[in-house]
């Protein structure tokens, strides 16, 4: 696993602005040396405004979107058009105004699918294995890029502190008893995280300080899932001034003024 860049911003608003640049220009250059790219989205108050300042912005174009894959870290089993889950945000923010092939956008179903929570997240792991490529060396794609939000307890995804879910091998699980409403999400799992080539942990305000200091020291993930969360080839810490108050300065560099 890569060791992490931290790379902080002035406030929340920069931070996405710059997140967002960074999408589009990461995409258009994987799409410019193999044609295709895969990217796995999350959701929270600074992944959504990400995707509406991807959506903003006049570079949007260059990426050619019928040749992107889009997925979610995790979603929360609620039916579809709910306020609350992931892909609703995503696709107010960004997906509905942009050219996206509906085939190639992969929803995490919810109960109005008929589907039980556990069967969601094995029909998810089903289309993972579809899409992973010999190279990959496993049950699920090795993503271009995986963003990921954290939490103030520093869970990422729906994979939270001391819960079954982080002891888990399979690709996608079922979680339920989440600590944070509602109680029963579908999430992709560490192995599957650790497998994608960059992942992209996001975090704004003072509230996630704390997490971010414990995700960058020695601290296991059954206690600090965001500890666990690293890419083969790249990890990025994006963060604003806020929630990196209690890193050392040696560990990150300032971004904007």
């Amino acid at each position: 696993m890569s060791v992490p860049n931290v790379i902080i911003h002035r406030d929340a608003d920069m931070l996405a602005k710059a997140v967002a640049a960074r999408v589009i220009t990461r995409t258009v250059d994987v799409q410019s040396g193999k044609g295709s790219a895969s990217l796995v989205l999350t959701g929270g108050t600074v992944g959504i405004a990400t995707l509406a300042e991807i959506a903003a912005s006049p570079a949007r174009d260059a990426i050619d979107w019928r040749n992107l894959d889009i997925w979610w870290g995790d979603e929360r089993f609620l039916p579809s058009g709910h306020p609350e889950r992931n892909e609703t945000g995503a696709r107010q923010a960004l997906l509905d105004h942009v050219d996206v092939d509906p085939a190639r956008v992969h929803v995490m179903r919810g109960p109005d699918s008929g589907m039980t929570a556990e069967e969601s997240a094995a029909a998810y792991a089903d289309e993972l294995r579809r899409a992973a490529r010999p190279e990959d060396h496993g049950p699920a794609p090795s993503f271009d890029v995986m963003m990921l939000g954290m939490g103030p307890d520093g869970h990422v995804a729906s994979l939270f502190p001391g819960m079954p879910a982080l002891y888990e091998t399979r690709p996608v699980v079922a979680v339920h008893g989440s600590p944070k409403p509602p109680p029963t999400r579908i999430s992709l799992t560490l192995p599957v995280i650790q497998g994608a080539r960059e992942v992209w942990l996001i975090a704004a305000g003072e509230e996630k300080a704390g997490a971010v200091r414990l995700a960058l020291s020695d601290s296991g993930p059954m206690q600090v899932p965001a500890a666990g969360a690293r890419g083969r080839q790249r990890t990025l810490f994006l963060l604003d001034r806020a929630s990196a108050s209690k890193i050392p300065s040696s560990l990150g560099r300032l971004s904007s003024p």
